[in-house]
């Protein structure tokens, strides 16, 4: 059987390990997410650097001011769309990666917390007579940090849909907003 210091002792070394799985775990989400930022990044611009040289030879080729402006309005639609599809793109990766994050946390703190339970759980079996007091106190610190947690947790689940509603909601105004100009422009 284990001494009381020795189980703290485990525990705490268990604890940095965790500690540490958790923090390369979501180190390695992030580069994750920053590799397909930046590859969609290179991708759009990329694109864009293809059809601008496309779109400027085709402007410069206009014979007179009327089909140069009727190209013009042409070219706008497409573009408005392609930012649209790289901001709707964008939302998902990042939205993605919170996920993982918030999946990878959440598993690492439920298991570290199922650690604790269990080592508070042993080292009461094995408290001395009179210390009932100290043993209530520190189950009811562990249970108000849990709880604690679980309400950090539910909060910044509701943070994030909030953002991401948002970033809908405004993706969406933006693409009507361009639906409604475009036409307007092409019409001209």
């Amino acid at each position: 059987m284990f001494s009381i210091p020795e189980q703290f002792s485990s525990a705490t070394k268990a604890n940095l390990e965790a500690q540490f799985a958790l923090f390369s775990s979501l180190t390695g989400k992030a580069f994750e997410g920053i590799e397909k930022i930046v590859e969609l990044n290179l991708t759009a611009a990329k694109a864009t650097l293809e059809e601008s040289t496309a779109a400027a030879k085709q402007l410069l080729s206009a014979k007179d001011p009327q089909e140069f402006f009727s190209l013009a309005s042409a070219q706008a639609q497409p573009g408005a769309e392609k930012a649209i599809a790289y901001g709707r793109h964008l939302a998902a990766i990042t939205s993605g990666t919170q996920a993982e994050f918030s999946k990878a946390a959440e598993s690492q703190i439920a298991e570290t917390n199922r650690k604790v339970l269990s080592l508070v759980e042993e080292v009461t079996k094995n408290a001395p007579a009179g210390s009932e007091n100290a043993v209530a106190i520190l189950k009811s610190a562990i249970g108000n940090a849990n709880a604690g947690y679980e309400q950090f947790s539910k909060t910044s689940k509701q943070a994030v849909e909030a953002i991401e509603a948002n970033l809908t909601s405004a993706v969406n105004q933006f693409t009507q907003a361009a639906e409604k100009i475009v036409p307007r422009t092409a019409a001209k």
